[in-house]
């Protein structure tokens, strides 16, 4: 039965089905027609690639089966953020707040929305700020439909990713097609990537992996109460990494090892091989497709993000209103998007948008990823006698695994946003954080 239009709090709308469509969705964004050329490159050894991609498959299972314990255990539409408000203290998770709130949610948005426009423009061409109109109006029809409600975000977001399954299930179909007339590659595990190497490529396929951590937003939202959350988990992750890999090994069998390693396009030129210009075309529909499907699946996550602030913290109580018909943060969402836009307009003076926000972002993604999975430890010993309706198998393990994951994950980005100076803008916007933090606590105190 659905909640009364009066009631303020989160209510159990979403199916499991909507709500694998809607991680599912966020993982699979326009990574993975950019990365597999980044990875292939990397090893140069096709085997070692496709060790690579299960590799990450099961790190992030790993992670998934962390945050099925901690959002069984304190299901919240604040997720992360109530988890390391619990385990750190406020102070911390407002920091992760501000963070997502300011960068991380609202950024993706933004250069989400500029993937969309510039294969929209492609077209239709609205003229010489085509690419930044189409990206205002895609945040601002997904904002109306979020606005709507739960049921119709979450209808939108299933068919979006059913159709962005469907277009990688059309690019490893052309990549078996084509496969007979594909260069040549080395037998698989014919040479042995150094550790750091694969470190690195590990890098890139877990940038592809990220997102999956979101479903702990929607945990409190889930038909079938706490231990629904599980196998919605799991599930993702599986179908997650029975397409990566499979789409990875149509790239080798279409392309060949060297092909796919010095690819810019590697989808687009796989269609291309295929099925000539019309399969180019095709391809962009659906890359515009997946980026439509991450920003309205990170509009529904990222804004409830914004709600658990509002709740905890009342200089900001405006956020912490929620629609009980709707099923829906809506101020929480005016806020997002307000933020997306203003970030959308100032890509606008970016020669490379979307890697200066990847080297800003990843940082401080991985650094309270870390904290999450180390919440997992905490908890288990400030608070023992909760009710876990699941544990994390092969504790303490597998959380283990998963934090030395994201510290390896945190020192690679810091090292590689420092060589490009982003860290510089990293520091200050999580310092101007800080100082919001000390005014609202300086605040309460008079």
């Amino acid at each position: 039965m659905n909640a009364p239009a009066n009631n303020n709090e989160p209510s159990k709308r979403l199916s499991p089905f909507s709500a694998i469509a809607i991680i599912v969705g966020i993982v699979i964004g326009a990574g993975i027609f950019k990365t597999p050329s980044m990875v292939a490159g990397v090893p140069g050894d096709a085997g070692w690639l496709l060790v690579a991609w299960l590799a990450g498959g099961l790190i992030s299972l790993a992670g998934a089966l962390c945050y099925a314990e901690l959002a069984t255990t304190y299901p919240h539409a604040g997720g992360d953020y109530h988890f390391l408000a619990r385990a750190f203290g406020k102070p911390i998770s407002f920091l992760y707040a501000w963070a997502k709130a300011m960068v991380i949610n609202t950024g993706s948005i933004a250069l989400l929305a500029f993937v969309f426009g510039d294969y929209m423009s492609k077209a239709l061409n609205l003229g010489p700020y085509s690419t930044a109109i189409w990206a205002i109006g895609v945040v601002l029809v997904l904002t109306i439909v979020n606005l709507i409600g739960i049921s119709a975000a979450s209808w939108v977001q299933t068919l979006l990713t059913l159709t962005e399954v469907f277009g990688l299930i059309l690019v490893a179909v052309a990549g078996f097609y084509v496969a007979s007339d594909a260069p040549a590659s080395p037998a698989y595990f014919s040479s042995t990537p150094s550790l750091g190497m694969f470190g690195l490529a590990m890098v890139f396929v877990l940038l592809t992996y990220g997102g999956w951590n979101e479903a702990a937003y929607i945990s409190a939202e889930v038909h079938g109460g706490r231990r629904a959350i599980v196998p919605v988990i799991v599930i993702s992750i599986f179908v997650l990494t029975i397409i990566y890999v499979l789409v990875n090994f149509a790239l080798l069998s279409g392309l060949g090892l060297k092909g796919l390693a010095s690819s810019n396009a590697v989808a687009a030129d796989l269609m291309g091989r295929a099925f000539g210009p019309a399969g180019e075309r095709v391809l962009g529909v659906f890359v515009a497709t997946a980026a439509l499907t991450s920003i309205n699946a990170t509009m529904i996550v990222g804004a409830r993000t914004n709600y658990a602030l509002g709740k905890d913290w009342p200089a900001l109580s405006f956020m912490g209103h929620w629609e009980g018909g709707r099923g829906s943060p809506t101020r929480a969402l005016w806020v997002q998007s307000a933020i997306s836009l203003v970030l959308v307009i100032f890509g606008l003076w970016q020669t490379d948008g979307f890697g200066a926000m990847v080297e800003f972002t990843a940082p401080v993604f991985w650094f309270f990823l870390f904290l999450v999975g180390v919440s997992l430890f905490v908890m288990r010993v400030k608070d023992p006698s909760a009710d876990r309706p699941f544990k994390v198998p092969l504790y303490p393990f597998t959380p283990i695994l998963f934090c030395l994951t994201c510290a390896y994950l945190t020192y690679s980005s810091i090292t590689y946003a420092a060589s490009k100076n982003a860290v510089d803008v990293s520091l200050w916007v999580m310092a101007l954080g800080i100082v919001a933090l000390l005014l609202m606590q300086l605040r309460k105190k008079i």
